[in-house]
């Protein structure tokens, strides 16, 4: 028999930012490279490989081998739900350039939370999917507003959500087969109080099939490499708009 849970061993491994680093540049759901970790993360390629070896241990991240080369990815959901928890609990780095400065405006505005769309953009479609009947909220709220139950300091385990009548036609114009995504093992609907807006954003399978389907269509494209930033193209502009009332 195990005693509690080793709280603080886990912790420990969050308190390096060379490691977080690591963690960040593979919390969209990527698999990539160690050289190409070591790039993200600024780090040499002895330290990357340090880091993914404690990580690994710890089950924080698994590797996927390709022939000669090996891939690395976070161990699952679990793990970014993680790195939203903290920073939604943590105090924002300084900016000390320009630079630093508009890419942290870009990831508050969209970004990739694993697999699924957080941020402004991520809040404004789950608040449009709502309104329009595709989303309804069980406990009496019309808004994705946060709970007093929703702490700041923990993932969301319950939600107050649904489908609503108009899930299957409204999903259906932005390219997302409802019956498809609802097959596989992972819940279809989950929920993230969102550590940049304080409200909640749409995750889950269906999360992580709507932000496909925008991203296949050409309305959202990554800033860059090793950015969780996400850019809203211009069509995406004119289709959110039109299809659900998001203006950006």
């Amino acid at each position: 028999m195990g005693g509690d849970a080793d709280i603080a061993r886990t912790a420990a491994l969050f308190a390096d930012p060379a490691r977080v680093r690591v963690l960040m540049a593979l919390a969209d759901g990527r698999a990539l490279a160690a050289s190409v970790l070591a790039a993200e993360a600024g780090l040499s390629a002895q330290g990357t490989s340090a880091h993914l070896a404690r990580l690994r241990e710890a089950e924080l991240v698994e590797v996927e081998r390709s022939g000669r080369h090996r891939f690395y990815r976070l161990a699952g959901p679990h793990v970014a739900e993680i790195l939203e928890t903290l920073a939604r609990s943590s105090p924002p780095q300084p900016v000390r350039s320009l630079k630093s400065g508009t890419r942290a405006e870009a990831v508050r505005f969209a970004r990739t939370c694993y697999d699924h769309l957080a941020g402004k953009l991520g809040v404004a479609i789950t608040a449009a999917l709502l309104e329009r009947g595709a989303l309804r909220r069980t406990d009496g709220d019309p808004t994705t507003a946060r709970r007093a139950e929703d702490r700041l300091s923990a993932p969301m385990a319950t939600h107050p959500y649904e489908l609503g009548p108009a899930a299957e036609r409204l999903f259906g114009t932005l390219g997302v087969d409802l019956g498809a995504a609802s097959r596989g093992r992972r819940p279809l609907l989950r929920f993230c109080l969102d550590w940049s807006e304080q409200r909640h954003h749409l995750a889950g399978a269906l999360g992580a099939a709507l932000a496909t389907a925008l991203t296949d269509r050409g309305w959202l494209e990554p800033r860059a490499p090793g950015h969780r930033a996400v850019r809203v193209t211009p069509a995406g502009r004119e289709h959110l708009a039109e299809q659900l009332g998001v203006a950006l």
